[in-house]
């Protein structure tokens, strides 16, 4: 068993290795592509100056053109500074991987990707971690040691408990951060499900409130919705009969993956799931970056990235 020391060691080993990987990444073009498409939430006043033919009439400051006899007009700039927010999902199921890397480590890398493009731009980054409740909640701050402290916590804290609860870690976020943020809430959107002879799946997709719910925090803040797939989790691979075991509930099922028929059904019913969910999403207009666990993310976000800013340039 690991002792204190070597655990230290072997955690800030990681934290390094991300740091390096991810600071890669965060390129020229990384850090414009995100200050063109997150915007400063308004405009904050810097000074006053003389006014000269062409400036626009309605920004006169008639109380120092009354004092100065002569017009004078108030300059602005835009409020740059933006709150990045993480809603990182801890859930049982972000443990699994079938390549490289798990949906938690693939998180941790993207989030502190994200992280240090904000610290790039002098912005802040906050972190809730959830499971099916609040499992922790760092509120934002600015600098290299900050984030460090966030890609620690998404890579090695134990969360007290399994399951899910997307809509719950919403209503925390609402009510503890007011001011308008950029909230890239990551999970994989799944759920359990209890009755097992119905489904061939061990999890569904969260509905009830989850669309209402994010549609509420989409009309307060800027939402990104990140979903974390694996390939394993849409397809199964013939190896005989397998034993699938629900990460969050622990309960179990017995297929026959050699079954054509069975394994079709079981990745017909995951793709529709998962396309479903995401055709609602973008008829509700919420943004969604699709993440792979099997597929570069730097290429998926790149993608997002170049599509957000034509739209919005459109």
């Amino acid at each position: 068993m690991e002792n204190q020391s070597e655990l230290t060691k072997k955690i800030l080993k990681k934290v390094r290795q991300i740091e390096i990987k991810t600071n890669r990444m965060v390129t020229d073009a990384m850090v414009g592509a995100y200050h063109s498409i997150f915007k400063g939430q308004g405009m904050d006043f810097e000074e006053v100056r003389e006014y000269t033919p062409g400036d626009d009439v309605r920004s006169i400051d008639w109380n120092v053109t009354a004092k100065m006899d002569r017009p004078f007009i108030k300059k602005f700039r835009e409020e740059r500074e933006l709150t990045i927010m993480l809603l990182i999902d801890l859930s049982a199921s972000g443990n699994f991987g079938s390549v490289l890397e798990s949906k938690r480590e693939i998180a941790a890398e993207l989030g502190s990707l994200l992280a240090f493009s904000a610290t790039k731009n002098n912005d802040k980054v906050g972190l809730i971690l959830f499971t099916d409740k609040i499992e922790t909640f760092i509120p934002p701050k600015k600098g290299r040691f900050h984030v460090l402290r966030l890609i620690r916590e998404i890579l090695f804290f134990k969360p007290d408990n399994k399951g899910t609860n997307i809509n719950h870690a919403l209503d925390y976020f609402n009510s503890v951060i007011n001011k308008k943020s950029i909230v890239f809430l990551i999970s994989d959107f799944l759920h359990s499900k209890k009755d097992l002879s119905q489904n061939l799946n061990l999890n569904l997709y969260e509905r009830n409130d989850l669309v209402k719910n994010l549609q509420i925090t989409k009309n307060r803040h800027d939402l990104i919705c990140v979903t974390l797939t694996d390939p394993r989790e849409l397809a199964l691979t013939p190896v005989g009969i397998i034993t699938l075991e629900d990460s969050e509930t622990g309960e179990q099922i017995e297929i026959d993956t050699y079954n054509k028929e069975v394994r079709r059904l079981y990745e017909h019913e995951n793709r529709k799931r998962l396309n479903t969910f995401q055709a609602t999403l973008k008829q509700k207009g919420i943004d969604i970056l699709s993440i792979s666990t099997d597929k570069p993310y730097i290429s998926a976000l790149r993608n997002f990235l170049q599509a957000r800013l034509k739209k919005r340039l459109r």
